[in-house]
């Protein structure tokens, strides 16, 4: 689970904005990512994320290829491959940086339509996000990429045909569902996809595979609010976000098999919380209108979590969420394809 530029500054404001109560507050074990990517001190999150998926430093923009523009093999498509289940849900768009790097492999972040097309091979089970005009009103081609996927057996639907709590899946039919054209509206609009595509996405890849399963969710406009300095915004998407972490840790809880962890790629804006605050009633400041170098906290539950405690690099955690899944301690394999 990854909150898009979320740093304990940001984990700090929504603590005090939720009665001094958070989901993260549940986690046994805490430690510290240090984020910078391989060509600056300050990554994006294409190559923040780039190095969860992969294993693997590279350059800002990048998603899915090491510092060379060689394509890693991201632990999404690792999983696929080992016959595990998969599952993407997103507040932004399923082309956008994060997501993109755990099954795309493109040298520019913004290759929407390029990303898009990836999406088509990378056999993820499960995807709830936006961006549905990348995959049928093009302009780098005439595909119609939801009709190709429901030729490859999928069940594709969207905003149009309803809302996605109303919206069943069934876990024998893999399941992409569109929120928005492009990128989904703000959580204080009444956006509450999040924490039940959490839910949802949870119960189907545990039907979907006997061998498991990988499921990435991202708080995605976390990052956005903070690019703005707009606490009005950034406050719902904190809380929407630790809903959907209360979601994936009563599964984990009743399960007894899963390994939740909560981190980001890096920390957006400099938060501070400042003099005159209370609980509920914060006063906010930011620093920078795009991110920092601070590390960022990333908690863990379940099987594996103490691996997670102590100070160390992002490309760290592929390697011991690889290690929780018994895949070993290898690096990425690169020149794959």
């Amino acid at each position: 689970m990854i909150g898009d530029g979320m740093g304990l500054g940001q984990v700090s404001t929504a603590l005090y904005s939720n009665n001094n109560r958070l989901s993260l507050e549940k986690f046994p074990v805490v430690g510290f990512v240090k984020t910078h990517s391989a060509d600056d001190l300050i990554t994006d999150s294409a190559a923040g994320a780039t190095a969860f998926a992969c294993g693997v430093k590279t350059y800002n923009g990048a998603v899915g290829l090491d510092a060379d523009s060689v394509a890693c093999r991201t632990i999404l498509e690792e999983a696929r491959d080992r016959g595990h289940a998969t599952g993407i849900v997103v507040t932004t768009m399923f082309s956008h940086a994060t997501p993109a790097a755990f099954y795309a492999h493109q040298n520019i972040r913004v290759l929407y339509e390029q990303i898009a097309t990836d999406f088509i091979d990378s056999g993820v089970d499960f995807a709830v996000g936006g961006g549905k005009h990348y995959f049928d009103n093009r302009e780098i081609d005439n595909r119609k990429l939801s009709e190709e996927l429901r030729a490859k057996g999928y069940y594709v639907t969207d905003y149009m045909e309803g809302e996605f709590a109303h919206i069943s899946a069934n876990p024998k039919k893999k399941f992409v569902y569109f929120t928005a054209d492009r990128d989904p509206t703000v959580a204080g609009n009444g956006r509450d996809f999040l924490p039940i595509a959490t839910k949802k996405a949870l119960q189907f890849l545990e039907q979907r595979s006997e061998k498991g399963f990988f499921l990435m969710v991202e708080g995605s406009q976390i990052d956005w609010a903070c690019h703005h300095g707009k606490a009005e915004w950034l406050i719902p998407e904190l809380l929407d976000f630790n809903k959907a972490i209360e979601a994936a840790l009563d599964f984990a809880r009743k399960d007894g098999n899963t390994l939740v962890i909560v981190t980001a790629d890096h920390e957006t804006g400099g938060l501070s919380i400042n003099e005159g605050s209370r609980i509920n009633k914060l006063k906010l400041g930011f620093t920078s209108n795009t991110h920092t170098a601070a590390m960022v906290p990333i908690f863990a539950y379940g099987p594996y979590a103490h691996t997670f405690a102590g100070i160390y690099d992002n490309t760290d955690v592929y390697r011991k969420m690889r290690q929780a899944l018994g895949f070993g301690d290898s690096t990425s394999a690169l020149n794959y394809r």
